[in-house]
């Protein structure tokens, strides 16, 4: 069993906590679907306001739904389509305040007001996206999106 000191005070001591966390979960864990799921559901305890918390993998030249937590979730997503295909194939974060003024934008929980994804990428290659929702207009922010960044960074090495 893990049990974790996370800080509640600033988000740079939430997420410097939330990464060494992630670190002690999937360090010498070489399944990729385990490391995610773990990550999946370390994110959905700490970070408040979220309804969904999860992955989404390039198989085969589209996004395919991996671990998560919250209500069940699209499948499968083109690279390019939505913010999640958008973060894929651009390489970078995606933080949307508001999803329905995204071009595009895939509702799989119609509850879903803001997003952020973050790429997961690994020696140039996209292997996949770290997607949060949040019933919460503009929720997320630079902060959430470098410490997301950071987590990813830490995860792509692990799957």
């Amino acid at each position: 069993m893990y049990q974790f000191d996370i800080a509640g005070g600033t988000k740079a001591s939430l997420y410097r906590d939330m990464l060494a966390a992630l670190d002690a979960l999937t360090d010498g864990e070489a399944d990729g679907i385990a490391n995610m799921a773990n990550a999946s559901a370390l994110i959905w305890q700490y970070l408040p306001d979220l309804n969904w918390a999860g992955f989404y993998r390039v198989v085969d030249g589209e996004l395919v739904l991996g671990p998560f937590q919250g209500k069940a979730a699209c499948i499968r997503i083109p690279l390019g389509k939505g913010v999640c295909g958008t973060a894929a194939v651009t390489r970078q974060t995606q933080c949307v305040a508001d999803v329905h003024a995204f071009p595009g934008h895939i509702a799989c929980d119609a509850a879903s007001r803001s997003e952020l994804v973050v790429p997961l990428v690994r020696d140039g290659v996209v292997l996949g996206v770290l997607d949060l929702d949040s019933p919460v207009p503009d929720r997320f922010d630079v902060a959430d999106a470098a410490g997301c960044e950071a987590l990813a960074a830490l995860l792509a090495q692990r799957i």
